[in-house]
């Protein structure tokens, strides 16, 4: 039984290091990847890259490669609007859950997320910022009660720190949103669900406008 608790944690693994070297432009669109060098590289088995790449393509972070593999697929900016949009229901959903259910917790655990991710600003570390905003809204997740959030938005996060590490590696100066965080901490400890969810919403589909219009720019 042991190999097979272990599978799942190495499928993990690669999944984020394959994500990751998207996210920080190690791996760029168009790029291929083959799934017998990729084993090679990391020291394992074929069996969870195998399993890997399947749940990558699936998730439209890869496409079949002319011949043979997979490659970096393109960012398709509908795909990610509409992403986005689904992102901001799902979000004002858990923000207002967290202020109802769990106003003190926020109040106590929040803080450190908020100093955290400006720190990461402060780095410069596409890596780190995006760890960081992603350590935020789990947080959030868990503190809403809701067990559907989270696994609701694994698929969203996927796509999400791509986008993400798209925008900031063409940015002299990375968009700080942390003052937006901060904002949306503040009405959760607060217990107000209403502008916790209407802060959530506004905040997942400025973002989306913002780096929709980065990306299109690029594009041009």
């Amino acid at each position: 039984m042991k190999p097979l608790q272990s599978a799942p944690s190495l499928v993990e693994q690669v999944h984020r290091s394959i994500i990751s070297s998207i996210a920080s432009g190690q791996l760029r669109h168009g790029e291929r990847i083959i799934q017998e060098q990729l084993a090679h590289q990391l020291g394992i088995s074929r069996q969870p890259v195998q399993q890997a790449l399947t749940l990558l393509r699936k998730e439209g972070v890869l496409i079949d490669a002319p011949g043979r593999g997979l490659q970096v697929a393109p960012l398709d900016l509908d795909h990610v609007r509409h992403m986005y949009e689904v992102r901001a229901v799902i979000e004002g959903l858990a923000f207002r859950n967290a202020a109802e259910r769990n106003a003190r917790a926020a109040a106590r655990q929040g803080p450190a997320l908020i100093r955290a991710g400006r720190q990461a600003v402060a780095s410069g570390s596409y890596t780190e910022m995006i760890a960081a905003d992603m350590a935020f809204h789990g947080v959030i997740y868990a503190l809403s009660g809701n067990p559907l959030v989270a696994p609701s938005m694994e698929t969203h996060w996927t796509q999400t720190q791509r986008v993400m590490g798209e925008v900031l590696m063409r940015d002299d100066k990375p968009r700080d949103i942390w003052d937006q965080h901060e904002a949306l901490l503040a009405a959760v400890a607060a217990g107000d669900g209403d502008t916790a969810e209407r802060l959530a919403r506004r905040h997942i589909l400025d973002a989306a406008d913002f780096m929709i219009e980065r990306l299109r720019q690029e594009a041009d």
